[in-house]
């Protein structure tokens, strides 16, 4: 559909860098040929909104026969959000699911009480030369569905809001935002959108939101004068009106935010509660291992290795 940022479609011209609260430069990880960037929780900011995690995964190229194998894992007590910008992923989970994942789309599993997933790039796609680009992100839980049961969804890219025009395209992953409201179950209120800007195109953050971030995937963002490139997030002092504008190659953003969770979380590895003893009990399940019995199951179909506890 054609872009419609709000009722109201003025750009707000009052942005100042006072506006912008925190600027997180993501720390980089060689995990192998394969490097990831995370940008939370960062020192001074554990969470925007109710976003815990947050990781920009590649880019990466790969030679035929290789790619990305992220084992068998728990989770307890947050959503993760899976969205390509490049590639694939085949994603299998203790609950039974096997979904491929492509550009455009979202995968989004609850761990809520604990699930097991693996990720890893499939057989097809290793039989030649490929290449990796996406972020993943952790969504924290209201402390009353920590220990709701698991669940996965995933929507496919026609299924997700698509906004065109002024020089913008966005895509909305999560949530309510710009006056559209995204499929995918949510347990608070969100929003997370793919942003792609035409040099000088301007992006108004919503301001219905308590908490907004930004973070900038390619190309560079100007606010306030301010010139930010790939690689760092930005987030904002809540109520302010926040204009984006593009820099002279264009950008590609992640929006993100939403109501700010009733505290802060303890996270321990894959594991995120409000509570240390929940915690402690999940890693003490992972270490018994009792796949038949116990709290957590190996994804029927990838159930040959795991990751052991740290």
């Amino acid at each position: 559909m054609s872009w419609n940022p709000s009722l109201d479609p003025t750009m707000p011209d009052t942005t100042n860098l006072d506006s912008i609260e925190t600027v997180i430069v993501p720390r980089a990880r060689d995990l192998g040929g394969f490097e990831v960037r995370r940008a939370l929780p960062a020192p001074k900011r554990q969470m925007v909104g109710p976003f815990i995690f947050f990781d920009q995964a590649g880019p990466a190229e790969f030679i035929t026969g290789s790619g990305v194998d992220v084992r068998p894992h728990p989770h307890i007590g947050l959503g993760t959000v899976t969205y390509l910008y490049k590639g694939e992923f085949e994603h299998r989970d203790s609950l039974g699911t096997h979904q491929m994942i492509y550009p455009g789309e979202v995968n989004w599993m609850v761990a809520g009480n604990g699930v097991t997933h693996s990720e890893r790039t499939s057989e097809e796609t290793r039989k030649a030369p490929s290449s990796l680009f996406g972020i993943q992100t952790w969504i924290a839980l209201p402390e009353d569905r920590e220990d709701d049961p698991a669940m996965f969804e995933h929507h496919g890219k026609e299924a997700l809001p698509f906004l065109e025009g002024e020089g913008k395209q966005l895509r909305l992953i999560l949530g309510n935002a710009w006056g559209e409201r995204a499929p995918v179950t949510m347990m608070s209120e969100t929003f997370y959108a793919d942003v792609i800007l035409q040099a000088g195109a301007k992006l108004p953050m919503p301001d219905d939101h308590e908490d907004r971030g930004l973070y900038v995937s390619e190309g560079s963002v100007e606010i306030a004068g301010e010139v930010f490139e790939a690689g760092r997030m930005m987030v904002f002092r809540p109520g302010d009106a926040i204009t984006v504008t593009a820099g002279p190659a264009g950008a590609r953003l992640m929006a993100l935010g939403g109501e700010t969770m009733n505290g802060p979380r303890h996270i321990w590895w894959n594991f995120v509660s409000s509570s240390k003893e929940k915690i402690e009990a999940a890693k003490q399940a992972w270490a018994e291992g009792d796949w038949e019995h116990g709290r957590f199951q190996l994804p029927p179909g990838d159930d040959a290795e795991f990751i052991p506890l740290p």
